[in-house]
C-alpha cells in the first residue's frame, strides 16, 4: 500500500481518477482541492505504481507526489522544525544532489508559512546537509502539500513526479511582442515531449491565425507555411522564411515530403481535425512530427480521444497524449508519421 497526491488541470480531476481506476484495481480517492487535487490510497508499492505509470502515463494526471510522511500541522514554528528534521534525516539521499523545494496548499490550512518562507528555511537546511538548492531542473524535489490538518511530504525526481514544476504548473514569462498566449502551449509541448524545434527545417501550421505557434517556429529558425483564411499578426511579415496561404487548409495541396513538422491548434470538432490532418499526410516526410491539440467538445472525452487516436494511427504513431498545464478544454497529441 502507498499513498499519493495527484493533480490535474482544474475541472479534470474526475477524468484523471477515471484513468487511474482503469490502471489500478482498488485505488481510493479523497478530494483535497475540488476538481483539481486529490489524495490516493493505492494497493501497490511506490516502485510498482511508478513502473506502471511509466508504461501507461495517464493523459489527465498532470503531477503526482508520493506521501512518505504525514505531519500534523501545529500552526506554529514547530511545523518548520518538523520539516527541517525530515530534511536532516534525508541527508544520505540528497547529499551532493541538486534539490528544489515545492510547497502547495489548500485554501484554508493552519500552516502559517508562505512558499518563499518555507523554501528559505529548508534551503538553508539542505545546504547544511550537503545539497545544492535550485529552482529548475533539480535531481530531487522535496514536495510538501499543506492540507486542512496535515502536511503531506515526499521526495521524488522530476520524472517520478511527472514535472519539475510545483504541481506540474509550468510557468512561462510573457514576452514583449508575443502574439498570443497560445504560444505557451507549444513551448510546453516542446518541454513535455522532449522536442527541439530548431532541429526541424520545414513546418506547416494549419489554422495558424493569429500566429502564436508560427511565431515560435520562426524564432527557432524554421521555414513555416501558415494556412488560415483569417489574418496573421502583421509583425510576422518581417520574417522572410514565412509563407502565408490565406485559404482553408482543405483547399491546399503540397508536393509529397514537403514538411518535417506539422502543427495544428484549431477549434474544430475532433474528428474533423483528424480528417484534415490525414489529408495532409502525403505532404509530410517519413518520420515527420505532428503536434496537434484535440478539443474536448463531447460528453465522453475519453471515448472521443480513443476514436481520434485510432483514426490518426492509420498514418501516425502516437508517441504521447497529454493534457498540458496550458491546455484548457483540450489535450495535446505528439505523433510521428509512419
Amino acid at each position: 500500500m502507498s499513498h499519493w497526491i495527484g493533480t490535474a488541470n482544474h475541472g479534470f480531476a474526475s477524468l484523471a481518477m477515471e484513468e487511474l481506476r482503469r490502471f489500478v484495481n482498488g485505488i481510493k480517492f479523497t478530494q483535497l482541492i475540488a476538481g483539481e487535487v486529490f489524495k490516493m490510497e493505492v494497493p501497490l508499492s511506490r516502485e510498482e505504481l511508478l513502473e506502471l505509470l511509466q508504461k501507461n502515463e495517464p493523459i489527465f494526471l498532470r503531477h503526482i507526489q508520493h506521501i512518505e510522511r504525514a505531519l500534523p500541522i501545529q500552526g506554529s514554528a514547530d511545523d518548520l522544525q518538523a520539516l527541517s528534521d525530515l530534511v536532516r534525516v534525508a541527508r544520505a539521499r540528497v547529499e551532493d544532489q541538486t534539490v528544489a523545494v515545492h510547497l502547495r496548499r489548500v485554501e484554508k490550512t493552519p500552516f502559517m508559512y508562505s512558499a518563499s518562507d518555507t523554501k528559505s528555511v529548508l534551503d538553508a537546511v539542505l545546504m547544511e546537509v550537503g545539497a545544492e538548492t535550485v529552482m529548475q531542473s533539480p535531481d530531487m524535489i522535496l514536495s510538501i502539500f499543506a492540507g486542512a490538518e496535515e502536511l503531506y511530504v515526499g521526495w521524488g525526481t522530476p520524472a517520478e513526479q511527472l514535472s519539475d514544476w510545483p504541481g506540474g504548473a509550468v510557468r512561462f514569462q510573457r514576452e514583449e511582442g508575443q502574439i498570443s498566449r497560445a504560444k505557451f502551449k507549444l513551448l510546453e509541448a516542446e518541454r513535455a515531449f522532449k522536442l527541439y524545434f530548431e532541429t526541424y527545417k520545414q513546418a506547416v501550421d494549419i489554422g495558424a491565425a493569429p500566429g502564436g505557434w508560427t511565431q515560435l517556429l520562426l524564432e527557432r529558425g524554421l521555414r513555416v507555411t501558415s494556412i488560415d483564411p483569417a489574418n496573421l499578426h502583421p509583425s510576422l511579415s518581417a520574417y522572410p522564411r514565412l509563407t502565408v496561404m490565406k485559404k482553408n487548409a482543405s483547399d491546399v495541396n503540397f508536393p509529397p515530403g514537403t514538411f518535417d513538422l506539422l502543427v495544428c491548434d484549431m477549434s474544430w470538432s475532433p474528428m474533423q481535425m483528424a480528417k484534415l490532418v490525414l489529408e495532409k499526410t502525403e505532404a509530410l516526410s517519413d518520420g515527420a512530427t505532428a503536434i496537434i491539440t484535440l478539443k474536448l467538445m463531447h460528453k465522453k472525452p475519453l471515448q472521443t480521444i480513443r476514436d481520434v487516436i485510432a483514426k490518426l494511427e492509420s498514418a501516425f504513431e502516437l508517441k504521447k497524449a497529454k493534457q498540458l498545464f496550458h491546455n484548457r478544454d483540450e489535450i495535446t497529441l505528439y505523433l510521428v508519421k509512419k
